[in-house]
């Protein structure tokens, strides 16, 4: 079993800057397993955000959030942060950690076998 715990979350007004943290732990999970961030808003479907290799070298993004988040992961490798900058309304929503053994693109396409319980970003106007 796999345990993603996520925090970081919180209220910030348009234009500003969050940092989601997500921290894996379990016997099932090793440094050599990719990493991921989805968001859900109220009403919609739950979408892609961002992912990242286990070396860290390969990274993914969705188009909606190029050039103002950027995904990385900590030093030890069981932890990858989600930098948010220029935030926008539309960035409210309900942020999910992802992971995943069998690749980048199976945690690009949302199959990951093991997900977070989110943590909640609000972007005021």
């Amino acid at each position: 079993q796999v345990q993603l715990v996520e925090s970081g979350g919180g209220l910030m007004q348009a234009g500003g800057s969050l940092r989601l943290s997500c921290a894996a732990s379990g016997r099932s999970f090793s440094r050599y397993c990719a990493m991921g961030w989805f968001r859900q808003a109220p009403g919609k479907e739950r979408e892609f955000v961002a992912a990242i290799s286990w070396t860290g070298g390969s990274t993914n993004y969705a188009d909606s959030v190029k050039g103002r988040f950027t995904i990385s992961r900590g030093y030890a490798s069981n932890t990858v942060y989600l930098q948010m900058n220029s935030l926008k309304p539309e960035d409210t929503a309900v942020y999910y950690c992802a992971t995943d053994n069998k690749g980048l693109s199976t945690v690009v396409a949302g199959r990951s076998d093991y997900w977070g319980k989110g943590t909640l970003v609000t972007v005021s106007s």
